[in-house]
C-alpha cells in the first residue's frame, strides 16, 4: 500500500457528515433577562449597599472644638480647638453644630445614636437665631438634653421641664411636624414616647446638635431607601 492509498483511506476515515443542532428550546442566552431594565436592576441593587441619612451636617456652623466624620453623619469633640473660618453661621460658643438642610414645612423625622455621651442636645433651631454668644437666652430654640444622668426639654428661654425615663437612651427620634407646629422626641428602641415641644413655627428651622465628648460621638443613623415602580391606573 503507497503513501497516495494511505493518505485517501486516512481522508475517507476522518469525514464525517454534520447534521444540524438540534432547535432546543432554552438553548440561547437569554438577552432581555440580562440586558432589559439594566440600568434599573442596577439601580435596585444598589439599595443593598447606598445608606441615605435624612440629615447631614453643615461643617460650615460646626464649633472649632468638633470633629465632623468625612461622611458628615457623626460628631464628636476634639481635643484642641481648630484654626476655622469665623464666619457669622458658625458656634463659637458652645460646641454646637447644624444639620445642613433647613425644614419650613411639612414632616421631617431623624435618629439620632447617643450612646454612651455624657450629655448632649437634640432638637432643632430656627435659621434667624444668631450663632455666636449665648443664644439660649433668646426664643427660637427646641431640644431634649441629657447631662449628670438626667434628661430635659427645653424652648428657650423658658424653663427647662425635666423628663422621667424608665431607660437610659441609646438613640433619640426626632419628629418634627412643621405645619402642626409639633416637635416630638422618642425612644426609637422600645418605641416610647418621651416629650414633645409645641410653637407655631413662623420660618425655617435647622436640626441642632450640642455635644462635647471626645470618645463618644452623636450620630445621625440612615433609614432604609427603597425603589417603587407605579403602574399605570
Amino acid at each position: 500500500m503507497g503513501p497516495t492509498r494511505n493518505y485517501k483511506s486516512t481522508v475517507e476515515r476522518a469525514q464525517c457528515t454534520l447534521q444540524d443542532p438540534e432547535k432546543l428550546s432554552g438553548a440561547l442566552i437569554n438577552v432581555a433577562k440580562h440586558l432589559g431594565n439594566l440600568k434599573f436592576r442596577v439601580w435596585e441593587k444598589m439599595q443593598e449597599i447606598v445608606q441615605y441619612t435624612p440629615v447631614t451636617l453643615d461643617p460650615n456652623t460646626a464649633h472649632p472644638r468638633l470633629i465632623l466624620s468625612e461622611d458628615l453623619t457623626s460628631v464628636r469633640g476634639g481635643d484642641e480647638i481648630q484654626q476655622l473660618p469665623d464666619n457669622p453661621e458658625r458656634f463659637d460658643k458652645y460646641a454646637s453644630v447644624l444639620g445642613s438642610e433647613g425644614f419650613n414645612s411639612g414632616t421631617h423625622c431623624w435618629d439620632v445614636e447617643v450612646g454612651e455621651n455624657p450629655w448632649w442636645n437634640v432638637g432643632v433651631m430656627t435659621e434667624s437665631l444668631q450663632k455666636q454668644g449665648d443664644f439660649y437666652s433668646k426664643s427660637g430654640l427646641w431640644f431634649v438634653w441629657y447631662k449628670d444622668s438626667k434628661y430635659s426639654a427645653c424652648a428657650s428661654p423658658q424653663p427647662d421641664t425635666l423628663l422621667t425615663l424608665k431607660q437610659k437612651l441609646q438613640r433619640i427620634r426626632v419628629q418634627l411636624d412643621w405645619d402642626r407646629g409639633e416637635l416630638s422626641f422618642s425612644d426609637p428602641d422600645s418605641n416610647t414616647h418621651i416629650h414633645t415641644l409645641k410653637h407655631t413655627f413662623t420660618e425655617r428651622v435647622f436640626p441642632y446638635f450640642n455635644m462635647g465628648c471626645t470618645v463618644s460621638p452623636l450620630r445621625i443613623l440612615p433609614v432604609k431607601a427603597s425603589v417603587r415602580v407605579d403602574q399605570h391606573s
